[in-house]
């Protein structure tokens, strides 16, 4: 059996740079359990303050939390992120989406008008082009406003960093560092 490795090392609270130390005891505290993306992340204290801000602030807007997990789900699906896959999964469950819709949100599309309305519009940006105008007009009809659309762009920017840490360092998907210590106890 391979065991999973990370190409960056997965800190934890004893092993993390002075200046990871705080945020990754903010993340327990409220998680339970560190993801291996912010172990990783914590290697530079500067980009795990500036990752933990953005995605603070983010967390006050007016996106709900499905359509977040919706485009979570489509961003790591377009990155490839494992890791982020495995996680939006389980998380879009949790908050009531249907394992249909997680299949169409992979996809950039949902069976909600209004929710595929906001993908459609986000994926020619995740693509790397602008969304045409016919697709922000679209989006804007389906209800979508101008606040609600800039906050999903910059959802995008954060889950887009996330799955590009996760694709470069190889990082493992949450849980599987965990197994292979029990199995080294063992």
């Amino acid at each position: 059996m391979k065991t999973a490795m990370s190409r960056f090392p997965v800190h934890d609270e004893l092993t993390a740079p002075d200046g990871s130390v705080p945020v990754l005891r903010g993340a327990l505290a409220t998680a339970g359990q560190l993801p291996n993306f912010l172990g990783v992340l914590a290697g530079s204290p500067a980009a795990l303050r500036g990752y933990a801000r953005f995605r603070g602030e983010l967390r006050h807007g007016s996106l709900t939390r499905p359509t977040l997990e919706r485009i979570s789900l489509a961003v790591a699906q377009h990155h490839r992120s494992q890791p982020g896959l495995a996680l939006h999964a389980r998380t879009a469950r949790a908050v009531g989406i249907g394992i249909d819709e997680v299949a169409l949100a992979r996809e950039f599309d949902s069976g909600d008008p209004e929710q595929a309305a906001l993908l459609h519009y986000l994926r020619p940006l995740v693509e790397g082009d602008g969304p045409p105008m016919h697709l922000h007009e679209e989006a804007r009809e389906a209800g979508w406003s101008d606040e609600q659309l800039l906050e999903a762009i910059a959802f995008v920017a954060l889950e887009s960093f996330t799955a590009m840490v996760n694709v470069a360092g190889d990082v493992p998907v949450d849980g599987s560092m965990e197994e292979t210590r029990q199995l080294r106890a063992a």
